[in-house]
């Protein structure tokens, strides 16, 4: 999966902390892991604290943490917290007015065809919980 998109950052974080639901990690932490800055790892993060799916707690012994089950948390459940969307055409406005009727009925062809395949997709993640990527950290192989 692509290494700088928030939601694959945040799937692999979040696998981690579902292998040791018991250890909190700071941004620094996860940041090192993915070769990015903390302050990405934070945004990211706290959309998923805003979703329900994380906590955080400050201090010298803070960090994040799974603020329920990994069972309990389906891909669908960061998918939709992170506000991730599939590409859609460009907006109406002066540089893109939608004048021609070909135009406008295009727009509306491809936006619901967006809709079904985006349904599709979080109906998919939805089957999958983030228990499911959690890996022993003992048998994982040490390349991150």
């Amino acid at each position: 999966m692509k290494r700088n998109s928030r939601l694959s950052l945040a799937l692999h974080a979040l696998g981690h902390m579902a292998a040791q639901p018991d250890q909190s990690r700071t941004s620094a932490e996860i940041a090192e892991q993915h070769a990015t800055h903390p302050a990405f790892v934070r945004r990211v993060l706290g959309l998923l604290k805003d979703g329900g799916i994380l906590r955080s707690e400050k201090g010298h012994a803070g960090g994040w943490s799974l603020a329920r089950s990994a069972d309990e948390i389906a891909l669908s459940d960061v998918y939709v917290a992170l506000g991730e969307r599939f590409l859609r055409p460009e907006p109406e406005g002066s540089e893109n007015p939608v004048t021609c009727a070909i135009e406008r009925a295009l727009r509306g062809k491809v936006e619901t065809a967006l809709d079904l395949a985006e349904a599709t997709l979080i109906a998919e993640l939805k089957r999958t919980s983030i228990a499911s990527l959690a890996i022993d950290p003992d048998r994982q192989v040490k390349d991150h």
